[in-house]
């Protein structure tokens, strides 16, 4: 169906893919209508095919899948369309005398023979070149998503491919539709195999096989490997694609040999990485050596002094004097003897009073030190503990965003490393390797290098196994935890974690902040999610202020139990829809003033300020958690508090957040929370491991309660399946250490 009309009031704008929600007048009358275009023109006319559909909460609207713009006619038509403002260089009065001295012709000599503008008074080169530029931009775009809906790319898409490859659009995508998926965002491999059989692209094609294999790596390095056996990636791809293996061989010889792939041995095994991991890989081992076999910069004062010091003069949060075990004072006699150690161990373990220590001792020492974790939340906690200042190890690095090279660069690196005398980074099982990277290159000689974490939690979200790797190399001196204190011995989470790390399994209720409730049904699991949260946890416990202390740390995005449903119905529960309250709907989820949202990327050059202005910066990270402060819906703008940070919200950024009354565990690490709710119950095999059951029990500090089927919960336990990473770290550092030359 087709609707011809002029564009009226422009609701609603996405410039990333051009989605558009607005007004459209007709010579029937005026109705809504949805859909991508390039660039929208008030008071423009467009010829729109599509079909009316009915909006749950707008009610009905014309919902187009293409347009075409329609070159008004006449020279009262044609003034008001340049008078609106459409084309770049044409404002009202340069409209006007266009109109004057073309007539009816003007829009055939902007199109035809823009020189000729140069007659008009006022217009000179440089606007003579914007005004043909804009115009040629929106006609050339007209013809091109044309020719790209033929080959299968819907407008919205279209849009995002024109704005990254220009009027070389359809002959780039002609020449490989495969740079779709690595190039523009919401195109997968799939999408993109669909148009290469489209346009005729053989299913045995070099280009299609090399596609396919950087698509592989790239789904393997997602999951966190580094690299992949090669055998593995020839199987895999072979299989994926539905080609022979011997022409996945011979296209990944080709990409070996052209430099775009690195080939090695691990243990004996042949493998694969994608050009970064490799390097990274091997910058981070050489680094990890390079400062343990340095020569120790000495501590101004013995051991035993210092430690003496530090327990006479350091006071603990609860006013009496600090402590330690004889594990604890081996693990700070390896930090003051060793460039470099790992400090690991679960709960109620003693690693903050640790921390707290070494502070106090490189503080009497007149070394100064610099803390930090991977973050916000976890350096927030850091600094509460120590009272000290933390930061994230992004802004340790003093990271940089170039938004015009699209890419994160460190100003503190190799040439301007950190100055600092000790480094102590915490919740170090969340580094993945690039990270590792960026922190070693500015880490100058003679720094002394401490990491505290618990290995036995989730690895990080990044690429690489970073702190396990280094604790199963043996190349680096490290300190296990396992003596549980006093104050820690009488809590159920604390008992409960070391025991499902061990594999045993826990009790239905654990002390007063403990318990498991039976429940075998999605709803019924569900069901008492919401109960708990609506009143019966704060009922039953006074330490718990409000819904926001508690938090549901859920296994898996999918299903009734996944994150996105569950925040549904916790949302109703929690912030449930009020006429004071405004809304904003983007894709499925609506946000209310007052939600509890979460940053699901990192975003480098994300705008952040603080209150009356009196601080800004760039960053907010993937992880980042705040409340939705206030909505303007007529601008589509959310402002976010994080912690002391505002951030608004609109258009594009809109994708990067989420809301967060029920969040993954994997998004949870590095957090700790009052409570914590888990819903337990018949999840795919892979999230059904010890670590990740582990990992969320140790996200609650004051109550944990486990809601599901105890078989499954005992399932979780025994299933001690790492979750199968592939990555060269350890044979690295063993290597190294074998030869401290690097000769392998």
């Amino acid at each position: 169906m087709q609707q011809e009309g002029k564009l009226g009031k422009i609701i609603f704008n996405n410039p990333e893919n051009g989605y558009t929600v607005a007004v459209f007048d007709t010579e029937e009358g005026s109705f809504r209508i949805a859909g991508s275009f390039a660039e929208p023109k008030t008071g423009a006319a467009y010829r729109l095919e599509g079909k009316f559909t009915v909006h749950p909460k707008y009610g009905e609207q014309f919902s187009f899948a293409s347009y075409e713009e329609v070159m008004p006619e006449g020279a009262d038509a044609i003034l008001e369309f340049l008078s609106a403002g459409n084309i770049r260089g044409i404002g009202p009065v340069t409209a006007k005398a266009i109109v004057e001295t073309f007539g009816d012709e003007a829009l055939t000599v902007i199109e035809e023979t823009p020189e000729k503008l140069l007659q008009v008074n006022g217009i000179g080169a440089k606007t003579l070149a914007k005004i043909a530029e804009s115009f040629g931009e929106s006609r050339e775009f007209a013809n091109t998503s044309i020719e790209l809906r033929e080959l299968g790319i819907e407008m919205s898409e279209a849009v995002r491919v024109y704005k990254i490859y220009g009027r070389d659009s359809v002959r780039i995508v002609k020449d490989n539709p495969y740079v779709l998926a690595e190039d523009i965002r919401g195109i997968n491999f799939n999408k993109a195999d669909e148009i290469a059989a489209r346009i005729g692209v053989e299913p045995d094609s070099s280009v299609r096989i090399e596609s396919g294999i950087r698509y592989m790596l790239k789904a393997w390095a997602a999951s966190g490997s580094t690299l992949v056996p090669e055998k593995l990636l020839v199987e895999k791809t072979a299989a994926f694609l539905d080609v022979m293996m011997d022409n996945v061989h011979d296209a990944l010889r080709d990409m070996v040999f052209a430099g775009e792939l690195e080939e090695d041995s691990i243990d004996d095994v042949q493998v694969i990485y994608l050009y970064g991991y490799y390097h990274a890989e091997q910058r981070v081992a050489h680094a990890l050596m390079k400062i343990r076999n340095a020569a120790a910069r000495p501590v101004p004062m013995q051991s035993g002094t210092a430690i003496h010091a530090a327990r006479e003069n350091a006071l603990s949060l609860s006013g009496g004097e600090v402590e330690l075990s004889d594990e604890q004072q081996r693990a700070i006699e390896a930090c003051l003897a060793n460039n470099i150690t790992i400090i690991t161990g679960g709960p109620g373990t003693g690693k903050t009073t640790i921390i707290n220590t070494l502070v106090k001792i490189f503080d009497f020492a007149g070394l100064e030190t610099a803390l930090a974790a991977p973050t916000g939340r976890a350096a927030k906690r850091m600094e509460e503990a120590s009272g000290k200042p933390a930061m994230t190890i992004h802004r340790l690095l003093e990271f940089v965003w170039s938004d015009e090279d699209d890419t994160l660069n460190f100003g503190r690196n190799d040439e301007n490393p950190l100055e600092q005398d000790v480094i102590i980074i915490d919740e170090a099982s969340m580094i993945d390797l690039m990270l590792m990277d960026g922190l070693l290159n500015a880490i100058k000689e003679g720094t002394r290098l401490i990491f505290t974490g618990d290995v036995d939690q989730l690895p990080s979200v990044g690429a690489g196994n970073v702190l396990r790797d280094m604790i199963a190399s043996e190349c680096i001196p490290t300190i296990r935890l396992r003596e549980i204190f006093r104050q820690a011995e009488g809590s159920g989470i604390v008992a409960n974690s070391h025991l499902i790390n061990s594999g045993e399994y826990p009790a239905q209720q654990s002390g007063d902040d403990f318990y498991l409730i039976s429940k075998n049904s999605e709803n019924s699991v569900s069901d008492t999610i919401k109960e708990l949260i609506g009143g019966r946890i704060q009922s039953g416990f006074d330490f718990v202020r409000s819904a926001d202390d508690i938090q549901v740390l859920t296994p898996t995005k999918r299903g009734i139990l996944g994150a996105p449903s569950l925040n549904a119905v916790l949302q109703e529960v929690i912030n449930p829809a009020d006429e004071t309250k405004a809304e904003l709907k983007y894709g499925s989820v609506t946000f209310r003033e007052g939600d509890k949202v979460m940053q699901l990327r990192n975003n480098y050059g994300a705008e952040w300020r603080t209150d009356f202005m009196s601080a800004a910066g760039e960053g907010v990270f993937n992880g980042d958690m705040g409340i939705v402060e206030s909505i303007d819906t007529e601008d589509k703008t959310m402002t976010v508090r994080m912690d002391d940070r505002l951030i608004d919200y609109s258009g594009d950024m809109l994708e990067e957040i989420d809301l967060a009354y029920a969040v993954t565990v994997h998004k949870s690490q590095g957090s700790e929370f009052p409570v914590v709710i888990i819903p337990v119950l018949n999840f795919p095999p892979m999230l059904m491991t010890r670590n990740l059951l582990y990992t969320a029990v140790t996200r609650g500090k004051k109550l944990v309660i486990i809601v599901g089927d105890p078989n499954r919960v005992r399932s979780m336990i025994d299933n001690n399946r790492a979750d199968g990473r592939y990555t060269g770290l350890r044979a690295r550092l063993i290597s190294l250490d074998a030869d401290p030359f690097g000769r392998h």
